[in-house]
């Protein structure tokens, strides 16, 4: 079976948010939980650490959040972390340890984990980013399908119905998405992979892989 469960994605010790998890299989099953989450997670914070800034808005005293940013509760925005210059966080957030969200970046309802990086133009939305992912400049989850049914995760073992209208990408710990890239509904992006700029992916791709156009995918050697 494609390696598509928590278990195969994500570290858990790098990110505030682990106990989002428990009990689950796929990481996609998260995203109906995490506005509520974050309300009760943002309750245990240290307040030593964290300020609540307005209504279920969490932000660490070391984050660099600048003046021109937006942040619309539930939102936690963690240790270190960086919200640059007209930044939009539309609610249902979680900004992990040392995360960078760059100019005119967008997100909602997701999940960054520790050190990943969206820092240009990106939109991101329902979706879930491991540890240390990058995407590159201009580059998207796109979350909704064209003709608004509910996403399914497409498998070299079949479908995977997931119940869910709004679904964008589940990205592993350490991927590379390449500028300009679309990553479609759905889409699952498997550990230290990366996708070539201007890519349009879809279903998934295997860890250590690299992804250069539809049907070409090689696999990367080990060092």
């Amino acid at each position: 079976m494609s390696k598509i469960m928590i278990k195969d994605l994500y570290n858990m010790n790098e990110t505030i948010a682990a106990e989002l998890f428990d009990g689950l299989t796929y990481p996609w099953e998260a995203l109906p939980k995490i506005g509520e989450f974050i309300k009760k997670l943002g309750e245990t914070l240290d307040p030593e650490e964290y300020d609540k800034v307005g209504a279920d808005v969490w932000i660490a005293k070391s984050a660099n959040v600048f003046p021109s940013a937006y942040v619309h509760g539930p939102a936690i925005i963690g240790k270190d972390a960086e919200v640059r210059h007209c930044a939009f966080i539309r609610g249902n957030a979680i900004v992990g340890e040392g995360a960078v969200v760059g100019n005119s970046t967008e997100l909602k309802n997701v999940v960054l984990f520790n050190k990943v990086q969206v820092p240009h133009y990106n939109y991101v939305g329902d979706s879930i980013l491991g540890y240390k992912a990058h995407m590159g400049a201009g580059s998207i989850t796109s979350n909704v399908k064209s003709d608004k049914k509910l996403v399914k995760v497409h498998t070299p073992e079949g479908d995977i119905e997931t119940g869910i209208k709004k679904f964008g990408a589940m990205i592993g710990d350490n991927v590379e998405v390449g500028c300009g890239s679309v990553l479609n509904p759905g889409t699952v992006i498997g550990r230290e992979s990366n996708i070539y700029p201007l890519s349009s992916v879809r279903g998934v791709i295997p860890s250590r892989s690299i992804y250069k156009k539809q049907g070409e995918v090689a696999t990367k050697h080990e060092d």
